[in-house]
C-alpha cells in the first residue's frame, strides 16, 4: 500500500497505457520480423518462386506508408481509444486471412489489409500514451513502448523458425488472434475515453492524402528494390527521386492549407527536428545491426539459422538491460550528452562487431553484441523520448504522425543501406558481386561505423537545456 501511495495516478495509468500499447507493437513487430523466416515455406504452399513472395512484404510496407499520415486525422476524429481497438481487431482478421492464405494474390491482399491496420495501430497507440503521460514521466512510457522495436527484430526470427519447421507457417499469423484479443479487452479498459466535444472536427486533406501517400508508397517501394540483386540502381534512385519531388510539392503545399494531413511546421521545433533529420540515420543505423550480424554468422561464419539465432540473443538481453537504467540515466543528464556520448560507444562497438571472426571465442562475440545492445537500446529511447518532450500538447498529434512516417521510412532505409553497402563491399573486394565473405562483412560494418560517428555531429545542434523538462533533481523512487 505505501508504494501505492508514492505514486500519482497520472503515473499509475501512463504506464498501464503504455504496457498496453507495448503488448500491440510487440505483435506487429515480430509478426512482420517471423513472417521473413517462413517465405520458402509459403512459397511451396502457393506453389510460385520463393522470389515473388517479397511482394507480400513490400506490399505490407507500401501500405504502411500510405496509411500512416491519415492515422492523426482519424484519431482526433473518431477517438483515441476507439480508434486504437478497432486497428488492432481489424489487426485480428487480417491476420486470421493472412493465416487462411491459399494463393499467393490472396496472401498480398491480406498483407495490404494487414499493413492499413498496423498503420493506425502503432501511431494511435503511441498517442494514447502521449494524451495520457505528463511530460516529466515521458522517460519511463517511451521507454516501454520502444523496447519492442529492440527486441521483436531478434526473437522474431526464432519464433517464425520454429512454427514454420515443427508446426505450420501459418500459426505466424494465428498467433496474433488470442494477444490481439487481449490488448482490445486491456484497452477498452484502461485507455481514457475522449468526449466528442473534445474530437476535433477539420476537413479531411484530400489532396494532402494523395501527394504523402503516392510519394511515401513510391519511397518505401524504391528503397525496398534498391536492396535486391538484378535491379538497376537507375531504376530505384529513379523511383526515390520522383517520390522526394513530390513529398517536396507536399510540404510546399502544407503551408497554404490550414489543417494539413501532415503539419510540417512541428519541425520549427529545434529539438524534434534534430530527432527527425539526425535521428533517422541514427534508427538506420540500429536496423542495419539485425540484419548484418545474422547473415555475417551465417555467409561468413558458417553457422545455421538456429545458431546465428541463438548468438544474436545476447544483443536483446544487453536491450533489456539497458532499460532498467535508461529512465534514470535520461532524468539525471542532459539529452544532447546522451546522444553524442552513447552514439560514440554504439558506433565503437559496431567497428568491434566488424573485428569478430570465426575463430573468435564465443564469449567474447556474446559480450560485443551484449554491449552494442545495450548502447542501441539508449539511444532508440532518448531519441522517442526527446522527439515529444518539448512539443507543445497543440501539436501532439501532429508530432506524432510525421515521427511515426519518418520511423517506418528510416526503418525501412536501415535494412536497404545494409544490403547496399555490403555489395559494394562484396564489389571493391572481389570486383564483381558473388558469395559474401567475411572481409565484405567487416567492411560493410566499418563503412557503418563511420557513418556512426560523422552522424553525431547533427546533435551539437542540440540545445543544452532540450528536453530538460524531464529531468528530476529529487531522488528516484
Amino acid at each position: 500500500m505505501r508504494w501505492k501511495k508514492k505514486l500519482p495516478f497520472k503515473f499509475n495509468r501512463s504506464v498501464t497505457v503504455s504496457l498496453i500499447v507495448a503488448i500491440a507493437f510487440f505483435m506487429q513487430f515480430l509478426d512482420t520480423t517471423a513472417v521473413n523466416t517462413a517465405i520458402p515455406a509459403m512459397a511451396r504452399s502457393f506453389r510460385v518462386d520463393v522470389i515473388h513472395l517479397s511482394t507480400g512484404v513490400t506490399s505490407y510496407l507500401i501500405a504502411l506508408a500510405i496509411f500512416i499520415p491519415v492515422s492523426g486525422w482519424i484519431a482526433d476524429r473518431f477517438g483515441t481509444r476507439n480508434v486504437f481497438c478497432i486497428a488492432v481487431a481489424f489487426f485480428i482478421l487480417a491476420s486470421t486471412l493472412c493465416g487462411t492464405s491459399v494463393s499467393l494474390t490472396q496472401f498480398v491482399l491480406y498483407r495490404i489489409m494487414q499493413g492499413m491496420a498496423g498503420a493506425m495501430m502503432s501511431p494511435v497507440g503511441r498517442l494514447a500514451v502521449l494524451k495520457t503521460t505528463p511530460k516529466e514521466d515521458l522517460p519511463v512510457a517511451m521507454n516501454y513502448i520502444t523496447l519492442p522495436a529492440l527486441v521483436a527484430p531478434i526473437i522474431g526470427p526464432l519464433v517464425g523458425g520454429y512454427l514454420t519447421t515443427y508446426w505450420d507457417w501459418r500459426y505466424i499469423f494465428y498467433l496474433n488472434v488470442p494477444i490481439s484479443i487481449i490488448c482490445i479487452f486491456l484497452a477498452w479498459k484502461y485507455i481514457p475515453s475522449e468526449e466528442r466535444k473534445e474530437r476535433l472536427k477539420v476537413r479531411f486533406d484530400a489532396v494532402g492524402f494523395v501527394l504523402s501517400g503516392f510519394s511515401l508508397a513510391g519511397f518505401m517501394y524504391g528503397v525496398e528494390i534498391l536492396s535486391k540483386d538484378g535491379v538497376s540502381y537507375f531504376y530505384s534512385l529513379l523511383i526515390i527521386g520522383f517520390s522526394l519531388l513530390l513529398l517536396w510539392f507536399n510540404v510546399r503545399y502544407s503551408k497554404h492549407i490550414s489543417h494539413p494531413l501532415i503539419d510540417y511546421s512541428v519541425m520549427k521545433i529545434n529539438s524534434y527536428k534534430v530527432t527527425i533529420l539526425t535521428g533517422s540515420v541514427s534508427r538506420m543505423i540500429i536496423g542495419v545491426f539485425p540484419y548484418l550480424v545474422p547473415l555475417m554468422f551465417q555467409e561468413g561464419f558458417g553457422l545455421n539459422p538456429f545458431e546465428s539465432g541463438l548468438l544474436f540473443l545476447s544483443t536483446m538481453v544487453g536491450n533489456l538491460s539497458m532499460k532498467s537504467l535508461t529512465v534514470w540515466i535520461m532524468h539525471r543528464f542532459r539529452f544532447r550528452t546522451i546522444l553524442i556520448v552513447n552514439g560514440c560507444f554504439s558506433a565503437l562497438f559496431t567497428f568491434f562487431t566488424a573485428l569478430l571472426m570465426p575463430t573468435t571465442p564465443v564469449y567474447v562475440i556474446v559480450l560485443v553484441l551484449f554491449t552494442a545492445g545495450l548502447f542501441r537500446s539508449l539511444q532508440f529511447s532518448s531519441l522517442t523520448t526527446l522527439a515529444f518532450t518539448d512539443t507543445p500538447a497543440s501539436q501532439t498529434t501532429a508530432a506524432n504522425t510525421l515521427y511515426s512516417t519518418i520511423q517506418q521510412m528510416s526503418t525501412g532505409m536501415g535494412i536497404a543501406m545494409g544490403a547496399v553497402v555490403l555489395r559494394f563491399s562484396n564489389i571493391i573486394n572481389h570486383g564483381i558481386a558473388g558469395h559474401y565473405t567475411i572481409p565484405d562483412f567487416r567492411l560493410a560494418f566499418i563503412f557503418v561505423t563511420v557513418l556512426g560517428f560523422v552522424h553525431l555531429y547533427g546533435y551539437t545542434k542540440l540545445s543544452k537545456d532540450a528536453g530538460s523538462v524531464v529531468m528530476l533533481k529529487k531522488k528516484m523512487f
